[in-house]
């Protein structure tokens, strides 16, 4: 198999702002938080970090910046994709470069590349770096979908360490699975399938909901791991309404909100996202209160 970047549960952190600007500060209290409640991975600039709203310049100074604030301690992980391969290949290169033990590069997006299109995006981003990289397909998102014979192939490259499936289809993604066992790994992209894609093989889970709650994020895949089924199976169970409560708006509005309400950080948002909807913010507290966290009111 291909060399795998982590096991377990990997947060897809969230990039806070204070006046329009990084918050460093907020930045630095998230990865403590998410390192002190029992993560193996932090993804940073991904789809829930806004990357697109990212410059180069801020790119750099949080990759930087997290690199030396993680010091090791759970494996780091940047997002890297683009929709111009060029783009592509010289952030994962500056990525590399500046520390991260693996990339997160995410389909070409708007300009709907086809099949072939995909498997040469991953061949020339992954000639070009020597870490390990992650697929990811949310052809939500992007208007693109990996299909399974498609993964198969990209699964063939040297430094694939797998794919971070949001497709939303199980029957799919069960393919994909079948497809690429034993060559390269699968992970969850979607929290609200985390326990079925262990259960079919998933290495782990990339996570939007363990921004607000990581431990119990965290241990639904340790608790898989170590054959308690069961009570993976309550625990998910028990975060599913705050999982929804992710998904009321587009991500990350809705965990940025939550993150500003449970105090590590800032709701806001860069446009063209807007904050979170007030009804949705009244909702919002219910479910963190009836979780069990702490409202900084």
């Amino acid at each position: 198999m291909n060399k795998i970047i982590f096991k377990g549960t990997c947060t897809a952190a969230i990039t806070p702002f204070l006046d329009g600007e990084v918050d460093f500060e907020a930045l630095g209290k998230q990865i403590e938080f998410q390192i002190a409640n029992g993560i193996e991975a932090l993804c940073v600039l991904g789809t829930t970090g806004e990357a697109p709203t990212i410059t180069d310049s801020e790119y750099e100074a949080i990759a930087k910046f997290s690199f030396e604030k993680i010091a090791g301690r759970v494996k780091f992980i940047l997002g890297s994709g683009s929709n111009c391969t060029k783009k592509a290949i010289e952030k994962s290169q500056l990525a590399q470069k500046i520390g991260a033990d693996g990339l997160l590069v995410v389909t070409p997006y708007y300009n709907k590349c086809t099949q072939k299109g995909l498997v040469k995006y991953y061949n020339d981003v992954c000639s070009n770096v020597d870490i390990p990289v992650l697929c990811y397909n949310v052809p939500a998102r992007t208007g693109v979908n990996i299909l399974p014979e498609t993964m198969e192939e990209i699964a063939e490259i040297k430094n694939i360490g797998g794919i971070k499936e949001a497709c939303g289809n199980m029957e799919q993604i069960c393919e994909t699975a079948r497809r690429i066992r034993g060559k390269t790994a699968l992970y969850s992209g979607d929290d609200n399938l985390n326990l079925a894609m262990l259960s079919i093989g998933s290495m782990g889970l990339i996570s939007v909901a363990s921004n607000i709650a990581p431990k119990e994020v965290g241990d639904v895949a340790k608790l898989y791991f170590a054959g308690r089924n069961q009570e993976a199976t309550e625990l998910q169970e028990r975060l599913l309404p705050l999982i929804d409560a992710m998904f009321t708006e587009v991500n990350p509005i809705p965990v940025k909100k939550a993150s500003e309400l449970i105090g590590l950080g800032s709701g806001y948002v860069r446009a063209p996202l807007t904050e979170l909807d007030e009804k949705y913010v009244v909702q919002m507290k219910k479910i963190l209160k009836e979780f069990g966290l702490k409202i900084k009111e």
